[in-house]
């Protein structure tokens, strides 16, 4: 199956236009917002967004990290994610941002989207998806923020996605994770279809802090694996037990804003994405997040991989990594 792709505005975002059409998801566009500097969202996210398209029906728009001077996709800068009116008339955000500090233009659009109770997908680093100077309008997005707006406090990743930044739980490139779902939550649409061993990924599990706040569902544990195979087994003592929340929902509403739906995760690496079972996980999310629960079988969606795909694995690059590079939201698109 094809994805119908377009670059648009001065190639700074990518565009998949789905050549499905679906009922139950006429218009309905995902935004996909990448801009990490270590897991590879510059990678995931594209091929997320041709799941979406091709095997799904929505219509697609993934942003990156741009350098202002070259129009390259550049991870390491952390203050420019153009596209981001986009958000005005998406149905869903799925964001995997790192640190950022984007400018008030750009931070303005994800705040009105949040206001009107836009639903939320967040990968990985999303919990802590932005580090915005206290003097700034939108600092209170920052991660592990402690100012006077008591909804904010902990920043975006606490506020709306649940937990912000707390912690490699398991050892960074030592220990792998399995995902476990929840038995009190084996029936719930996020994971049907998700069998045992279907979820695993080479990032390590992340910390949180327990219980998740308000009214938060863990959907799915992370075993901390004693090595990087799926098939390695899960270390004795107290990092399984209790094991660390990975995949789980809540609400959030902004004051004076409308409620909306969040569905986070801590794994989503470009090479986690290889996992059949996250990417179905993910994928049932987003239709959990836009209220299409009920469209999602017993035996779950379908999130195969649209090649070609060849996920780098995950780790700091120099800026001249990148500038050598010179990698294009064009270039992203299928042969």
């Amino acid at each position: 199956m094809t994805v119908a792709g377009a670059v648009a505005k001065e190639q700074e975002v990518l565009i998949l236009r789905s050549e499905k059409s679906e009922s139950h998801l006429k218009n309905k566009k995902v935004v996909l917002i990448s801009g990490d500097e270590e897991y590879r969202s510059e990678e995931a996210l594209p091929q997320l967004a041709k799941i979406l398209s091709s095997q799904h029906g929505f219509d697609c728009v993934v942003l990156f990290a741009i350098h202002p001077e070259t129009g390259q996709i550049d991870p390491n800068v952390r203050d420019n994610i153009p596209g981001m009116e986009h958000l005005r008339d998406a149905d869903a955000l799925v964001i995997a941002t790192r640190f950022r500090d984007l400018p008030d233009n750009q931070m303005k659009e994800l705040d009105q989207y949040l206001r009107r109770g836009g639903p939320v997908v967040g990968l990985r680093t999303a919990t802590h998806g932005f580090n915005i100077p206290a003097k700034k309008q939108y600092s209170h997005y920052g991660n592990g923020y402690q100012g006077d707006q008591k909804f904010w406090r902990g920043g975006f990743g606490r506020a709306i996605l649940g937990e912000k930044w707390i912690s490699h739980h398991g050892a960074h490139r030592q220990q792998s994770t399995r995902g476990v779902v929840a038995g009190n939550e084996k029936d719930h649409p996020i994971v049907r279809g998700i069998n045992a061993g279907d979820i695993w990924g080479p990032t390590d599990v992340y910390g949180v802090r327990l219980p998740l706040p308000g009214d938060s569902r863990t959907l799915v544990f992370g075993q901390v694996l004693s090595g990087m195979q799926p098939a390695d087994p899960p270390i004795d003592g107290a990092k399984n037990n209790p094991p660390m929340p990975i995949a789980w929902t809540k609400s959030y509403q902004l004051p004076a804003g409308k409620r909306g739906r969040a569905f986070t995760t801590t794994m989503g690496s470009s090479n986690d994405l290889m996992s059949d079972g996250l990417r179905r996980l993910i994928v049932q999310a987003i239709y959990w997040a836009v209220g299409l629960e009920e469209s999602i079988p017993a035996n779950g969606l379908r999130a195969d991989i649209v090649p070609p795909y060849n996920p780098s694995d995950f780790g700091f690059q120099s800026d001249e990594y990148w500038s050598n590079k010179n990698l294009k939201p064009a270039d992203l698109l299928s042969p």
